[in-house]
């Protein structure tokens, strides 16, 4: 699948209580001008029929910017609405019989700060591993953090993109990407800043400043060569 290959940038994360419905399909439009690349629809809350509902509307959306759509939990509405992919946790679907009912399309997994759950997931043929809470959560309160440096062991162990959640924010991203994450997911510092639009061209530059300085180091030592 295309989508595979864009793997990479700001991935926004929908929450009920700060992406209500009447309100989503604009923050998520204004999120997508900004620069977002991958939204993932969280809703814990509304039936199948429901979430189809928001999910087409949704990857309309994110079709017209060239975006990718996740599915979060669900591999039937997954299928029903034909998303980019779904992002699986602990309590979900097994991502072998995830992959039997998806084909082609994009299997994330959070791995929390399991380093062996990673490299399990990679081998069962994840598209992309989730790896947080990187710094306190102010989503989840109560989940553990595990920092930067797991970051740092997985883009040396891993093949596939590795996703970075958890408390990160407009001014924490850029560790977080220098240590090696290719995406970082966000929900709080997106949703309720003041122009969500700006805070994502934000998050946009950083990953573009990064970049740029990480070819620029490269070139250094191939010239120092």
């Amino acid at each position: 699948m295309e989508s595979k290959r864009q793997l990479t940038g700001l991935y926004a994360i929908t929450d009920t209580a700060l992406t209500p419905e009447q309100s989503l399909c604009e923050q998520v439009s204004l999120a997508l001008n900004g620069g977002a690349q991958i939204i993932q629809l969280r809703d814990k809350v509304h039936g199948k029929r429901h979430l189809c509902r928001l999910a087409a509307r949704i990857k309309e959306i994110c079709e017209n910017a060239g975006a990718i759509l996740i599915i979060n939990d669900r591999v039937d509405v997954t299928l029903a609405v034909d998303a980019h992919g779904v992002h699986l946790g602990k309590n979900d679907m097994d991502p072998i019989e995830a992959r039997r009912l998806l084909g082609n399309r994009i299997i994330g997994v959070s791995c929390y700060g399991n380093m062996d759950l990673a490299i399990a997931m990679e081998k069962a043929g994840a598209d992309y591993v989730a790896f947080g809470a990187i710094f306190p959560s102010p989503t989840k309160p109560e989940a553990p953090t595990i920092g930067c440096d797991i970051i740092k062991n997985a883009s040396a162990i891993l093949s596939i993109p590795i996703c970075a959640i958890g408390g990160i924010t407009a001014e924490n991203a850029g560790a977080v990407i220098e240590a090696g994450a290719d995406m970082v997911a966000t929900i709080s510092d997106l949703w309720t800043a003041s122009s969500i639009s700006e805070r994502a061209s934000a998050y946009r530059k950083i990953f573009s400043s990064s970049h740029l300085a990480s070819n620029n180091h490269a070139k250094m030592l191939v010239d120092h060569l």
